[in-house]
């Protein structure tokens, strides 16, 4: 059984039907405990899969990493749960040489649940992460015509989702249009997070002249996200917040909200859309 998409008995039931048994699959949820060095970091809720782009993916959202020899070794810790396996649920981290500790703002207080991914900030100054990358000077154009196209692709290719209709995701786009990643999360930061790693790993940051798009709302943390690993559009299905609209017009990311073909929301830095005029 995968512990991405488990399989649970339940009960079908409605006006129009008998009540009928049948085996369905969810989305799994299990929680990731992340190490640096020894040290606990932090504690996130997530889908099992691409544990390690995750965890990459929060250091560079958490300002530790920027680059990919910045982050040296990841390995999973031995540790068995109720039935005696190792459930690889806890990853420990080892820094590139030179590479400072995270700050002690950084550790959560407490759990970070799938919904919210800044619960547990020692202090709302931390949110405010400083990025090493500056996005406003980044020239991707990008049609609207190709932009209201993505969010289609994007479920296409949402395999767990597909199964289990429980998942939020995430997916890189190129300025042609081309699909460079996607992952799927309980946690639509997660999602981020595991894109934003996988871009690390592969030594693509900054993502300049990429299309962040995202499967539900854009919030604050996910602009900031988007900001830490240099992107800058970011695009959404549904709406963004008022603090995520401030966040990107004053760091200069193109922020897209209501994606849905054939039409959609700009919130700031249009400049970055094209459009052509309608047909007469």
């Amino acid at each position: 059984m995968s512990r991405s998409t488990p399989e649970r008995r339940v009960w079908r039931m409605g006006t129009d039907r008998s009540p009928s048994s049948v085996r369905d699959h969810l989305a799994g949820e299990e929680p990731l405990e992340i190490r640096v060095g020894g040290r606990s970091l932090a504690v996130t809720m997530r889908t099992p899969g691409d544990d390690f782009d995750l965890a990459a993916g929060f250091l560079v959202s958490e300002g530790v990493v920027a680059q990919r020899d910045e982050l040296s070794v990841m390995r999973y810790c031995a540790g068995k749960g109720d039935d005696g396996l190792n459930r690889f649920n806890v990853l420990d981290l080892t820094l590139g040489g030179g590479v400072a500790p995270p700050d002690e703002s950084v550790a959560r207080a407490f759990f970070t649940t799938s919904s919210c991914g800044l619960c547990g900030k020692a202090s709302i100054d931390a949110v405010r992460t400083r990025s090493r990358f500056e996005v406003r000077s980044d020239p991707l154009r990008a049609p609207v015509e190709l932009i209201v196209s993505l969010p289609a692709r994007l479920r296409e290719a949402q395999a767990i989702f597909s199964t289990t209709g429980g998942l939020h995701a995430a997916a890189l786009f190129s300025a042609e249009g081309e699909l460079l990643v996607v992952r799927e999360d309980v946690g639509r930061h997660n999602a981020v997070d595991k894109v934003v790693g996988w871009a690390l790993r592969e030594g693509r940051l900054p993502l300049r002249e990429s299309i962040l798009l995202v499967s539900g709302r854009a919030s604050f943390e996910l602009v900031q996200k988007a900001v830490m690993a240099g992107v800058a559009m970011l695009c959404a299905v549904s709406a963004p917040s008022s603090l995520a609209v401030d966040l990107a017009e004053e760091s200069g990311v193109t922020l897209i909200g209501f994606v849905r073909d054939p039409s959609m929301v700009v919130y700031s830095h249009r400049e970055r859309v094209t459009a052509r005029p309608p047909q007469s």
